[in-house]
């Protein structure tokens, strides 16, 4: 193998492992991780993050790639705004979750006074509930989280340098080596984040509901962040 292409799949890997340590990549894997109890079962939340990950790259590599083509500076913003959403709303589910695990659960019933129905929110404490709330499985939602970083405008950029590779085999082979750094950095990125919540799962409830309320909080204001600075970035544009 020539030395040149060498020293561009090794970037490349690289420069994968070090995307995978993008903060908003790891404060949404921290609000997943925080759910289990085992570091095996975490590590595997980083696995199928870069998987997700990897497939839209893969996506967007293939446009870049094939057709040339370069996404304009005015449309990267907007890659970030389903970014910003989905951190808002990891945000609020895990904060969900921990205070269910704690025995407060939010409710809104319905009732019929007279002809008009009304709604209240009640706040259960202490209570079991018998219906569990199962969102997706293990590996379905940060395959989905993966999935929305790969489309995003931060994600776009590192591609960029596909229209400098003239061949498209190297290219499909550039963007393999950079799916593996990322999937490998993210595996190893949440082992770490998921440390203090396996420590504390069993034996210090209250500490690891604490971890996980500031964990979903931080993430509803770095979403709250990023959509601010995307709202200041499109001012500047349109002003």
């Amino acid at each position: 193998m020539d030395s040149t292409v060498a020293a561009a799949l090794f970037l490349g890997f690289v420069l994968g492992l070090r995307h995978a340590l993008d903060p908003d990549h790891l404060v949404a894997v921290s609000t997943i991780v925080g759910e289990h109890k085992s570091l095996l079962r975490s590590s595997l939340v980083g696995t199928f993050w870069g998987l997700g990950h990897s497939a839209s790259l893969l996506a967007v590599g293939l446009l870049i790639i094939l057709l040339r083509v370069s996404i304009p500076d005015h449309i990267l913003p907007w890659m970030e705004a389903p970014v910003a959403v989905m951190l808002v709303l990891l945000g609020i589910s895990t904060i969900r979750r921990a205070l269910r695990e704690r025995g407060v659960e939010i409710h809104t019933h319905v009732h019929d006074h007279g002809d008009q129905p009304h709604a209240h929110v009640h706040i259960h404490v202490g209570e079991k509930h018998d219906h569990m709330h199962r969102m997706f499985k293990l590996g379905r939602r940060p395959f989905a989280v993966g999935l929305i970083h790969g489309f995003a405008g931060s994600a776009a950029l590192t591609l960029l340098v596909l229209t400098r590779i003239p061949s498209v085999a190297l290219g499909l082979v550039y963007m393999v080596v950079f799916g593996i750094g990322s999937i490998g950095g993210m595996l190893l990125m949440s082992a770490m984040i998921s440390v203090p919540f396996v420590l504390t799962a069993r034996r210090f409830a209250a500490v690891n509901g604490g971890i996980r309320l500031c964990a979903g909080l931080f993430s509803i204001l770095f979403g709250l962040k990023i959509a601010w600075d995307l709202a200041q970035e499109v001012w500047k544009i349109n002003s």
